[in-house]
C-alpha cells in the first residue's frame, strides 16, 4: 500500500494517446495559426483596396487628360456649286448674274484652301494655312479671331441637309453679345460634332 501511495497516479504517467493534444498546445497554435477564412477576408480586403486605388488613379488620369485639338476638313462643295451656277449663266450669255456669283465662288474657293477653324481645349480660333498660322485681328469687329466656348450664348448651323452657314453669338467681344457668320467651308458633320462637344447643344439638328 505504501508503494501504491508513493507512486504517481497513472493518469500522470500515461502518455497522451494519438489524437490527444497536451494542454497549452491549442492555445499556442490558435495564436500563431491564421484561420483560412481570415486569409480570404484579408485577401478580398486587399483586392478591394487595390481596386479602389486603381479607380481613383483612372479618374485622375481622365481629368488630367486634355482635349485634343480638332481641325475640321475643308469642304469645296459651296464654291464648286457657285462656280457651276456662274458657268451656267455664262453659257447662256447672261453675264450680269454670272460675274458676281463667279467672283463669290472664286473667293470662297481660295478661302477654303487657306482658312481653318481650330478647336482647342478652351476656345475656337480662326487660323490660316496647313501650318495653322495666326489670322490677325477680325476686320469687321476687331480683336483676335479667337473666342472662348464659355462666352458662347448660342450657335446654329444652317442647313442640316446641306450646311452653308454657321452662326454663333459670344460675349467676349462685347458684353451685350457679338454675332458672327461664317460660310461652312469645312466638313459639316465634323463641324457640328465638335461645336456640340465644346460649345454645348443647339436647336439645329445634325447634318445628314
Amino acid at each position: 500500500m505504501a508503494s501504491a501511495l508513493l507512486s504517481p497516479p497513472r493518469y500522470l504517467l500515461h502518455r497522451p494517446t494519438r489524437g490527444t493534444v497536451p494542454y497549452g498546445h491549442n492555445i499556442h497554435n490558435s495564436l500563431c495559426r491564421t484561420d483560412p477564412w481570415t486569409k480570404i477576408f484579408i485577401t478580398r480586403k486587399n483586392a478591394s483596396n487595390h481596386g479602389s486605388y486603381a479607380a481613383i488613379a483612372s479618374m485622375v488620369g481622365r481629368k488630367a487628360k486634355k482635349k485634343e485639338v480638332v481641325v475640321p476638313d475643308p469642304d469645296y462643295r459651296i464654291p464648286v456649286v457657285l462656280l457651276g451656277i456662274a458657268g451656267g449663266f455664262a453659257y447662256q450669255n447672261n453675264l450680269l448674274p454670272a460675274a458676281p456669283i463667279g467672283l463669290l465662288g472664286l473667293l470662297l474657293l481660295i478661302q477654303t484652301t487657306r482658312v481653318r477653324f481650330v478647336f482647342d481645349e478652351e476656345a475656337l480660333e480662326v487660323k490660316t494655312g496647313d501650318q495653322l498660322q495666326e489670322s490677325g485681328e477680325n476686320v469687321f469687329v476687331g480683336g483676335k479671331n479667337r473666342w472662348k466656348y464659355s462666352t458662347f450664348i448660342n450657335w446654329e448651323l444652317w442647313w442640316p441637309q446641306f450646311p452653308v452657314l454657321v452662326y454663333f453669338k459670344e460675349t467676349q467681344t462685347k458684353p451685350e453679345g457679338q454675332v458672327h457668320f461664317f460660310p461652312v467651308l469645312f466638313n459639316g458633320k465634323q463641324l457640328y460634332d465638335v461645336m456640340l462637344e465644346r460649345a454645348g447643344p443647339t436647336v439645329t439638328s445634325a447634318p445628314k
